[in-house]
């Protein structure tokens, strides 16, 4: 009788939900991230904070949004070829001005691939020697500046297209280099 009083306990308090878990340092990184800036740009433009406003707002940021907060609009609904639609997901929350933390959370339960994303390491044009760069890194500057290089067949075009757009898009790492 002992037995069976303890394997029903350890039943129930295995089958029993425990406390949501709450994000641990670094996950979705790109939500959390994504979601703060858009949280404070309704704050700046003094938003309504209804739902449907919400949505088209957040949809219009999406349209804007490259790279891997491209991808995550795509994982929540909020671009044109996406799938499945949870947009509802962040509007409503946002709506009652629920932190973004929280709404990643919840996010996390419906996709576990939205808080996969993180952000690729960003290069320090500053002290990179270019020439020890693999070509795919030096196309990855390129479009994250949104150019591009037509024409470049080798190593050293995509290296000379960089250092000369590299005072328009990263002023500080052109002066800081020495090897200009």
């Amino acid at each position: 009788m002992l037995r069976l009083a303890g394997f029903s306990v350890a039943l129930a308090l295995a089958l029993c939900p425990g406390p949501a878990e709450a994000l641990k340092e670094g996950e979705c990184e790109v939500c959390v991230s994504f979601l703060d800036k858009f949280y404070q740009s309704l704050k700046d433009s003094d938003s309504s904070f209804k739902s449907a406003d919400i949505e088209k707002a957040l949809t219009k940021s999406c349209n804007e949004a490259k790279g891997k907060e491209n991808r995550f609009c795509y994982y929540i609904g909020a671009t044109s070829d996406a799938a499945t639609k949870i947009i509802n997901e962040v509007s409503k929350p946002l709506s009652y001005h629920a932190p973004v933390e929280k709404i990643c959370e919840k996010l996390k339960k419906k996709d576990s691939q939205i808080c996969e994303l993180k952000y690729d390491k960003q290069l320090d044009l500053s002290t990179v020697d270019l020439k020890k760069l693999k070509v795919k890194d030096l196309k990855k500057i390129l479009e994250e500046w949104g150019e591009s290089c037509k024409g470049c067949a080798e190593k050293s075009d995509f290296i000379r297209k960089i250092t000369e757009l590299m005072p328009q898009y990263a002023p500080a790492a052109a002066n800081a280099r020495t090897d200009l």
